[in-house]
């Protein structure tokens, strides 16, 4: 900066030095010019006033001949001209002859070679005077030539006047020193005055410079000086105010911010804001906490994918940029066995532009366990009447089928249709014909199978006998679960295969359909007390999530197991395994 100041002065300082300079040189050649002109011109005025007023060119007017009076030109000359006129004059005859002169050796001799012969024939040519500049040795001259008109008007020779000018051009030499010497002592008073010119300039701005580079570095304490009125002077009250104004805006935004940070550091909720490029913009330590990461990791400019957008796929940035394009989003995500609730929008600048999402995390986790609470408790409670009331209704419409002619009443109390309310120990296990329990069960639910207009078929013999050890009333209330959900999640007109087979020392009965089958990701959890794939279609249905979970407990307390096969759009298929009962030679014991 040191060196930007002082190429500044120096350039002003230039500037008024060659302005000086040039001025001078300007006029300096001028009045050199000038004044040799005004040699010359005085010259050649005192010259020709001087020919013209001694009456010289009258007198030589009166020759015919100047050959034939050269005698008395001679002694003319000599008594007029010779001590009285500080120039050479001669006077030369048409023929080039000079004939008298103030210089005696010249007399006699050609004008062509000692004068300039080309000026003496012009002039006895045109009969105009004239004049020319030439050289005698080393001495400048200046010739001067007047006609000499006789009686009868005809040229008869010339008055021939050199006139050294080795006077004028030593005057004009002094003159042109002097001149110099003057031009640089004006240049040496111009450096001076530059100098404390662009001081007086540069000086200001030397101080404004300096305030300015501490304004830089984000000192603002310190005031700018005005030192004048001028316009330097303005422009330094303006950075002043300038200053004064930023200092201020810098604090009120300095105050903002740590209001700003202070309670994006204490609140509770997770705060992530992401650019558009996909890259995390700030996220507080509540956010931190939430995702698995210790509070003093700095994430910034982290890809948002990889912190959040790996725990979910609905909460991906191109799933969300693309749900908050017109206006703010929510969702829900698991992490950590933890439940997240996500709310999101896009934030804009000054002009309006998008600039990111603003995304708010909160764990909802406690929230959701007492919702599940009141669920399950209400769940419970609709199950405890609603199980009893489903038998009901099955053994009703199994009255009205004919039932009622069965001469063995009910062996069980309604009450045994639920094991789970009387414990394992109240089942009662007896070795059983399968096949008869199975199609008796399928029976019950053939008239709400056609209410849906649905194909129940069978695809077993109905005359095998496949015998395992079962408590009847649970084993029935197995099937019946089953064929129920096969029933009620499977579209008016669709179709529900029975069957069951003889592998391995055990007995396999499957109930497949073509309804609307379960999402992969929901298969490992379907056997969950209170879990259902579509709470909200299972509400509208009547379920309540306990259906299988009571079924494979019934299942497992026979010894066997129970699988689902299943793909979304594409019907499911449940698939139980009993163990065949031990062959004691006794047949038709059940």
């Amino acid at each position: 900066m040191g060196a930007a100041r002082r190429s500044i002065r120096w350039r002003i300082v230039l500037i008024y030095f060659m302005l000086v300079f040039i001025a001078m040189t300007i006029v300096s050649s001028f009045l050199m010019d000038r004044l040799e002109d005004y040699q010359l011109s005085s010259l050649k005025n005192n010259i020709t006033s001087t020919v013209n007023g001694s009456n010289l060119l009258n007198s030589l007017a009166q020759y015919d001949s100047f050959e034939d009076h050269r005698e008395e030109l001679l002694s003319s000359f000599e008594k007029s001209w010779a001590g009285g006129f500080s120039q050479e004059i001669s006077v030369v005859s048409s023929d080039l002859a000079i004939c008298a002169s103030t210089n005696q050796s010249l007399v006699g001799r050609s004008a062509g070679e000692v004068f300039d012969s080309g000026l003496i024939v012009s002039t006895i040519m045109s009969g105009e005077n004239g004049e020319s500049d030439s050289v005698s040795g080393e001495i400048p001259v200046k010739n001067y030539c007047f006609a000499v008109r006789s009686g009868s008007g005809d040229i008869t020779g010339v008055v021939f006047v050199r006139a050294d000018l080795s006077d004028i051009r030593s005057f004009i030499s002094s003159s042109r020193v002097l001149f110099i010497e003057a031009i640089v002592l004006a240049l040496v008073i111009t450096a001076v005055l530059g100098i404390i010119l662009s001081r007086s300039i540069t000086g200001p701005i030397t101080e404004l410079t300096r305030n300015v580079q501490a304004m830089s570095r984000g000192d603002l304490s310190q005031p700018v000086v005005i030192r004048s009125g001028d316009e330097i002077g303005q422009l330094a009250g303006m950075f002043d105010e300038m200053r004064r104004k930023l200092d201020e805006t810098l604090s009120e935004i300095s105050n903002e911010k740590n209001k700003l940070e202070t309670i994006l550091q204490y609140m509770a909720d997770g705060l992530i804001a992401v650019g558009l490029d996909g890259r995390i913009i700030h996220i507080n330590p509540a956010a931190c906490d939430m995702l698995g990461y210790t509070r003093g990791e700095d994430l910034t400019g982290s890809a948002y994918d990889s912190v959040m957008g790996r725990l979910s796929k609905t909460i991906e940035f191109a799933s969300i940029e693309e749900s908050c394009r017109s206006e703010g989003a929510q969702g829900s995500f698991d992490y950590d066995g933890r439940i997240f609730a996500i709310r999101y929008d896009r934030f804009k600048d000054e002009n309006g532009s998008d600039v990111g999402i603003i995304i708010i995390i909160q764990d909802i986790t406690e929230s959701q366990q007492l919702e599940n609470m009141q669920t399950d408790f209400v769940a419970n409670v609709s199950h405890e009447l609603k199980t009893p009331l489903t038998n009901i209704k099955s053994y009703t419409e199994a009255l009205l089928d004919g039932a009622a002619d069965d001469k063995e009443p009910p062996r069980h109390d309604l009450r045994q249709l639920d094991p789970q309310a009387n414990g394992k120990s109240s089942r009662n296990f007896k070795e059983s014909n399968v096949i008869a329990l199975l199609t008796a069960a399928v029976g019950k639910m053939e008239v709400a199978a056609e209410n849906k207009h649905q194909q129940l078929n069978v695809l077993y013999d109905r005359e095998a006998d496949i015998r395992a050890m079962v408590d009847r009333d649970s084993f029935e209330q197995v099937i019946l679960n089953v064929l129920s959900n096969a029933i009620k999640y499977t579209e008016d007109g669709g179709r529900i295969d029975v069957d069951a087979v003889e592998h391995s020392g055990s007995v396999r009965i499957s109930v497949k359909d073509t309804g609307i089958g379960i999402p992969q990701e929901a298969l490992p959890r379907i056997f969950e007390r209170f879990y259902r794939v579509d709470k909200a279609r299972s509400r509208a249905m009547g379920g309540t999530g306990l259906g299988l979970a009571i079924t494979k407990q019934i299942v497992e307390e026979h010894g066997g197991t129970i699988d689902v096969e299943s793909r979304e759009d594409d019907g499911t298929k449940f698939i139980i395994t009993l163990p065949l009962a031990t062959r004691r030679g006794i047949r038709n014991i059940d």
